[in-house]
């Protein structure tokens, strides 16, 4: 799987009240929760990203609270992945449960600025600025990540895996 898009970068221990402010948390609807994206450290994030952008950022990205709501509404913007030089624990787990893809690459991270056109190849872990033609490698996502990805998140894999299993025994 691959994606190419155009950066969005921001710095070190961008928490999740960042992402989304607790004040929109009375609220599960995705595209509620896109329309309020980062907006207190990017007041225009939510009305000028576009569709496959993606987002870099320095250590500790999702830092913070545990609410699901952060990757939720990045990926409700279109974001197509998230790359950091680090990122909490916690997000990095409700990031993939919702198949938001996130790389950590502390190269990538500090090689990429806004604007720069970026292609990931999640296969190989490949990150290419094509703006500058650095070159840059992630962990890519193992199989069985990818085909979580592919399904939508882990509830749409695990009713995958479910009724894959259930015809297995027919």
């Amino acid at each position: 799987m691959k994606t190419v898009g155009n950066a969005r970068k921001y710095g070190d221990d961008v928490d999740t009240d960042v992402i989304i402010p607790a004040r929109h948390l009375n609220t599960s609807d995705p595209k509620e929760l896109a329309a309020h994206c980062l907006e207190d450290l990017d007041a225009d994030f939510a009305a000028t990203v576009k569709p496959g952008d993606i987002l870099v950022a320095g250590r500790n990205f999702g830092c913070g609270s545990s609410r699901e709501h952060a990757p939720l509404a990045i990926k409700s913007c279109g974001v197509a992945c998230v790359i950091a030089a680090s990122f909490a624990r916690i997000f990095y787990r409700n990031a993939l449960n919702i198949a938001l893809p996130i790389l950590e690459c502390p190269a990538a991270a500090q090689g990429i600025e806004t604007g720069h056109r970026v292609s990931v190849d999640f296969d190989t872990g490949e990150i290419v600025n094509e703006t500058t033609g650095g070159r840059f490698h992630a962990e890519p996502f193992p199989p069985f990540m990818q085909e979580l990805i592919a399904a939508g998140g882990l509830a749409a894999y695990m009713r995958n895996t479910e009724k894959r299993e259930q015809e297995a025994r027919r």
